[in-house]
């Protein structure tokens, strides 16, 4: 389970990488991304197969972001999150959330576990919109949920 302090310290940083960025400007990731924009966050897109996410540039990988950035927020497949994990080590990284709002998301164990070998502060899976203020009645509904069922962080 998320450590809520974990979760409060990744949303404290202003600069935030988001990996996996869709194409569709409907999905969820881009959601994410301009709500973190919204919020004031610094927020950047990750995503090989795009050059460019609401008129400003997208990058290929972690390692072509400058300014490095704070955290990272992976919205990838569990596979991908493995490799991930391993740049944002490689680049000092030591924030990383794995999003999941159902099923196993960007989540993987071989991850969460690279990141406690690595001292990577990790928030395995969670919705970020569940922890900002004024998040939608959603979003607050699903804390609700969480928090009546034992689901929420501690």
């Amino acid at each position: 389970m998320s450590s809520l302090a974990i979760i409060q310290d990744f949303l404290a940083q202003k600069r935030i990488a988001v990996v996996g960025v869709s194409h569709d400007p409907k999905d969820i990731s881009r959601g994410l991304l301009r709500t973190l924009r919204e919020r004031g966050y610094d927020a950047v897109a990750v995503n090989p197969a795009l050059e460019s996410i609401d008129d400003r540039p997208c990058f290929a990988s972690l390692d072509e972001v400058i300014p490095p950035v704070d955290g990272v927020l992976v919205m990838t497949s569990p596979a991908v999150t493995d490799e991930v994990v391993r740049q944002c080590a490689h680049l000092g990284i030591s924030r990383v959330w794995m999003y999941r709002a159902g099923g196993s998301g960007a989540v993987s164990s071989q991850a969460v576990e690279f990141c406690e070998e690595h001292g990577i502060k990790v928030v395995p899976g969670e919705c970020p919109y569940m922890f900002f203020p004024h998040g939608g009645w959603f979003h607050g509904l699903h804390g609700l949920i969480k928090r009546i069922s034992g689901g929420y962080p501690a």
